[in-house]
């Protein structure tokens, strides 16, 4: 019997360091076999002729060649599945919002210090999204693609509500986040009780992996998690994960909260958007619902906060401390869209103690 072929890896960055941490994290891993490493893209490019990897890690920002413009031509010519390497900076998060819009399938987070540390810590999720990666079908780029326009939640809803609504005094919950969102929305949604609010989530994800992402969620949380459906009702105790590829929105129907899915361009470059999200809330829900923003790249959801502050809801951010990556909560903080910024692990005692003292 013949055994499964291990993925084949190419790792290109310019700090020695990475190279080796990267080498040593993935090659540990039965799956995979690095086949070589390289420095900046020139070098890169006849190491793929030469070793005609599976899968290519790449970072963002590399002397001779920066790594968008090396992805653009990859995806023009020869186009491979692709994981950046990025780091924690602004920056870097631009490019690597760009790289995606590009065809890279995925990302990784370098952070800015201890960088060695900082990358073992995350090994399993490394591994996982170059083996991920191998498995996702990649297209011709048959342009030189430049980034989509950067669209606000107009494109998709509007900030006036559509049609008269009864009262309601039911509460929601309404989450946000991107990078290191998953571990952390598991920690809030472990910390919250059975009974909670009904629960909508919108986290920066690739579209094969929402469900299994929701489906691992119902398996450690006390409350009932799926991947959200169009025209589902918000229960309590209920949490609804936006798919990886649509927009969730929340609606009214009467005194009812329900889901609704959007197939519409992405906004801030994200679908789903966090900003759809919020500003849905803010028009079905106002002061009857907590918005929630946690670790992630960028800005998405920062000004969905603010309007769900100004219509009264709660708000919360993550702080600088406990987030991965302190983007979205931070410019939410800078927006002054939020009124409470807590450590992630005081977050869930927050919004009981809210709804408890408005029952």
């Amino acid at each position: 019997m013949e055994k499964p072929a291990k993925t084949r890896v190419l790792i290109i960055d310019d700090s020695a360091l990475v190279r080796q941490v990267l080498t040593e994290i993935l090659g540990s891993d039965r799956g995979i076999e690095v086949v070589g490493a390289a420095p900046d893209p020139y070098v890169a490019r006849e190491k793929i002729k030469a070793l005609n990897p599976d899968v290519l890690t790449l970072d963002v920002e590399m002397p001779r060649m920066d790594g968008l413009t090396f992805l653009r031509n990859l995806m023009r010519l020869r186009p491979m599945p692709v994981v950046m390497v990025s780091s924690l900076t602004e920056k870097g998060a631009e490019v690597t919002l760009d790289a995606l819009e590009l065809g890279a399938v995925d990302f990784v987070s370098k952070p800015k210090l201890d960088v060695a540390h900082g990358l073992r810590e995350y090994a399993e999720e490394i591994t996982a999204k170059v083996k991920a990666a191998a498995r996702v079908p990649v297209q011709v780029l048959d342009r030189a693609a430049a980034p989509a326009p950067r669209l606000s939640a107009d494109a998709i809803v509007s900030r006036k509500p559509g049609k008269k609504m009864f009262h309601t005094t039911d509460k929601i919950i309404a989450v946000g986040a991107s990078t290191g969102g998953t571990e952390a929305i598991r920690a809030l949604l472990e910390a919250l009780p059975p009974d909670a609010p009904g629960i909508v989530v919108a986290q920066h994800i690739p579209a094969a992996f929402s469900r299994p992402f929701a489906e691992r969620m119902d398996r450690s949380s006390a409350l009932t998690v799926a991947e959200a459906t169009d025209g589902a009702p918000i229960l309590p105790g209920h949490v609804y994960i936006a798919p990886g590829d649509r927009h969730l929105l929340v609606e009214r129907s009467g005194a009812r909260y329900l889901c609704r899915l959007d197939e519409g361009p992405p906004v801030n470059r994200h679908r789903p958007s966090v900003d759809v999200l919020f500003r849905s809330v803010a028009v079905n829900a106002g002061p009857n619902a907590v918005g929630v923003i946690l670790t992630g790249m960028g800005a998405d959801g920062a000004q969905g906060l603010l309007e769900m502050r100004e219509t009264g809801a709660f708000t919360i951010a993550q702080d600088e401390k406990s987030s991965v990556v302190w983007g979205m909560p931070g410019e939410a903080v800078r927006r002054e869209a939020v009124e409470r910024v807590l450590p992630l692990h005081k977050i869930a005692a927050e919004i009981y103690s809210r709804f408890a003292a408005a029952a």
